[in-house]
């Protein structure tokens, strides 16, 4: 078992504007303090270059992004304005994402970002809080390496994973499974391998049915060689931009169910966070460490 988080992962934003990831450094406190994981457990990142970048990311975009150059419009479709240093979190996140997916084929295990699932982020654009698309970027260096054939992608952020979904859209090599809030964020969806839009108000036992109905089946028709796992929180109940049902028990239970399988599987597996958004940041720790605790209890 890896986690990957780096001191990058904290930032500062303008005054008047506010993003809604105060909460990694948090995590990883608390995953300390309760002994979750341990010093060897974590790995300092290596930030991607702009040249791995380019394997997902559009010329264009990329150098509006190395000469902070995106227009007021671009910038608000991100949310929030881009700067140097932001920039600069995001390699380091993204290379999280990657450094995991390394580890986890390496050891046939899995490796954990604290931060990462930036599914918004398209080709040539960002969306949603999302700079970089740090799961196609992984899967992109790794298809191009052949150190795999097949990614399934399972993302059960609450909000679609359209960025995700648009990057892949003709490539069979990776498999795109979206299951999240029909009526949620994006209003205009892309359209996954797979896309599960459940009903405002959802709870544990129709959304664990699901899950239980399509990714077995889905990991046995696929048949890929890594999983990538965007473990979002924001399905909770308390969430203020979930609007479905579910508790932080259920959210342990999915988290128990994707391991599972792909232990049962023989398959490594690689985990970013995704939203969280409770009123109370206390929820949003907790959610976000039982999946954490989870992957250490089977993959201990």
């Amino acid at each position: 078992m890896q986690v990957t988080y780096s001191q990058s992962y904290k930032y500062t934003l303008p005054d008047g504007h506010r993003f809604p990831m105060d909460k990694y450094p948090l995590l990883l406190e608390q995953l300390q303090y309760e002994g979750t994981i341990e010093e060897h457990h974590i790995k300092e990142p290596i930030p991607l270059t702009w040249e791995q970048v380019a394997t997902t990311h559009n010329p264009l975009y990329i150098r509006k992004l190395q000469t902070l150059s995106l227009t007021s419009k671009e910038m608000r479709k991100i949310g929030f304005p881009i700067r140097k240093d932001l920039i600069s979190r995001g390699l380091v996140i993204a290379g999280g994402t990657y450094d995991n997916a390394l580890y986890a084929l390496q050891y046939n295990s899995v490796g954990l970002n604290i931060a990462g699932g930036t599914h918004h982020s398209f080709e040539e654009r960002g969306e949603g809080f999302c700079v970089f698309n740090d799961f196609a970027i992984a899967a992109n260096l790794l298809l191009n390496a052949n150190q795999v054939s097949k990614i399934l992608i399972v993302d059960l952020d609450v909000h679609q994973g359209n960025g995700t979904a648009h990057l892949f859209r003709n490539d069979p090599r990776v498999y795109t499974f979206s299951m999240h809030g029909a009526r949620n964020y994006p209003t205009k969806k892309m359209i996954s391998d797979l896309d599960i839009g459940l009903p405002d108000g959802t709870e544990d036992v129709e959304y664990l049915n699901h899950l239980y109905k399509y990714l077995p089946q889905l990991i046995k028709n696929q048949e890929p060689d890594l999983i990538m796992y965007l473990s979002g929180v924001d399905a909770l109940l308390s969430d203020k931009l979930g609007r479905l049902g579910m508790t932080k028990n259920g959210l342990k239970n999915r988290d128990e169910f994707v391991f599972l399988q792909a232990k049962s599987h023989d398959l490594p597996i690689i985990v970013s966070m995704g939203g969280g958004y409770s009123t109370r940041l206390s929820d949003i720790i907790d959610a976000h460490a039982n999946t954490f605790r989870v992957a250490k209890q089977i993959y201990s």
